[in-house]
């Protein structure tokens, strides 16, 4: 009953995080041009993302973080899925609502690097028996 109700420090799973962070921030830069000229850049970064949803959804007693990458990748929500959608759409996105967004989308991101770098490390663990 004494076990862990959220999974231990991943470093892993911290260095994706903040890498797809850096990433995604720059490629977010460039939806001022048109989309097209991005679509593969896109639907690369979609795909490194669904990879770390898949990481997080994978590991052990890591439902929160899971749902915080769910969240975040989203289509239909208005974080980053929901900001590659629109910039889809609509073509190009004006300079002050990427900025806009990419303050939100970077808050989302510090909520997960956050999450997994204030968890246990696995030498705590076991210095703590």
């Amino acid at each position: 009953a004494c076990g862990p109700t959220i999974s231990t420090f991943n470093a892993n799973a911290y260095d994706q995080a903040t890498s797809l962070k850096v990433e995604s921030l720059a490629l977010m830069d460039e939806a001022t041009e048109p989309y097209r000229e991005h679509a593969k850049a896109v639907q690369t970064l979609r795909t490194e993302l669904r990879k770390a949803h898949e990481f997080a959804k994978g590991r052990p007693n890591n439902a929160i973080s899971a749902q915080q990458w769910k969240i975040l990748i989203s289509p239909d929500r208005q974080l980053l899925g929901g900001f590659l959608r629109n910039w889809k759409e609509d073509g190009t996105k004006s300079e002050l609502f990427v900025e806009e967004k990419k303050e939100q989308v970077a808050a989302a991101f510090d909520t997960i690097i956050e999450l997994e770098s204030g968890k246990i490390k696995p030498d705590d663990v076991r210095g703590s028996s």
